[in-house]
């Protein structure tokens, strides 16, 4: 009898690569931590409701990487595939981490729970500490080595961008809740600063996701170190004039802070404060690395 040998299934070396386990190991982690957060029950309210976005979020994209690989479809997707993993993988461990900190704050500390409650909500922090030191990983595996060609998001400007929206995300929430942007005009500069700094980095990550930079009617590295100037030059602006308009009396604000909790609507003012100013800083660097890149490819 003919002897029939059967074909592979798919690419068995997305899986069992170093790359591929950490991958598994992130679809565990982020898997483990929502369902026992879930068994648990200890996730609503808004920051609850956060975590448990992004644990879930960053196991179903995981997942479809895994997938994607395995089955070798990656020139089928309408993504470019040098930037989408690096992109999604650096959110991601900016969104494990958000989670691992929050989660813990939200619902262990100060709470009257059970040895059993507790043991499992420490448990599901564990395990989102494990997924972002696993997501961590993966960027520090598959981010541009120098003299590497590759695509822009896994250089440094391409990572920074990725922080800088998401800073300004977390600006967004801190303050809409309550709303610190209504007045004085300064304050309404400063908030016109982190929509408009927001949207142009989201647009560049989109761009080179989508592989649509040639799009652009200047070349690429051009654009990218004339907007970070901007950036830079308004952040600086709002780095200088928030503080002046929330914490100078003679422009109606509140120098000290009042006894009002824990973290209470002061202390979300000092929170923008500071990350207005570590935006500020991570534009700066973005500023270097494109100027640099311009100068290289010159």
């Amino acid at each position: 009898m003919p002897v029939t040998r059967s074909k592979s299934v798919g690419n068995t070396s997305a899986l069992t690569s170093h790359l591929g386990i950490i991958r598994i190991l992130e679809a565990i982690f982020t898997c483990v931590t929502f369902s026992l957060v879930v068994h648990s029950g200890a996730w609503h309210g808004r920051d609850g409701e956060w975590c448990m976005f992004s644990w879930c979020f960053c196991f179903a994209v995981t997942i479809i990487i895994l997938l994607v690989e395995f089955f070798g479809l990656q020139h089928r997707m309408p993504v470019s595939w040098k930037n989408f993993p690096i992109t999604f993988a650096m959110f991601a461990t900016l969104m494990c981490l958000s989670a691992s900190i929050i989660y813990p704050v939200s619902f262990i500390q100060n709470q009257s729970l059970s040895k059993q409650q507790r043991g499992y909500r420490i448990s599901a922090t564990v395990f989102s500490c494990l997924s972002f030191l696993a997501y961590s990983i993966e960027v520090t595996m598959t981010k541009a080595k120098p003299g590497e060609v590759t695509g822009y998001m896994a250089t440094v400007p391409g990572l920074l961008k990725v922080v800088e929206t998401f800073v300004a995300c977390i600006i967004f929430v801190l303050i809409s809740d309550p709303k610190s942007y209504e007045s004085p005009e300064g304050v309404q500069w400063c908030m016109a600063v982190y929509c408009i700094c927001f949207i142009l980095s989201l647009v560049v990550i989109i761009l080179c996701i989508g592989e649509c930079t040639g799009w652009l009617p200047c070349p690429f590295n051009k654009f990218l170190s004339g907007y970070t100037l901007l950036a830079v030059l308004m952040y600086a602006t709002a780095t200088i004039i928030w503080p002046i308009y929330k914490f100078d009396r003679k422009h109606g604000g509140q120098p000290t802070r009042p006894n009002w909790g824990n973290f209470n609507a002061w202390d979300k003012l000092v929170a923008i404060a500071v990350l207005t100013a570590i935006n500020l800083l991570l534009y700066l660097a973005d500023l270097v690395y494109s100027a640099r890149l311009i100068f290289i490819q010159g």
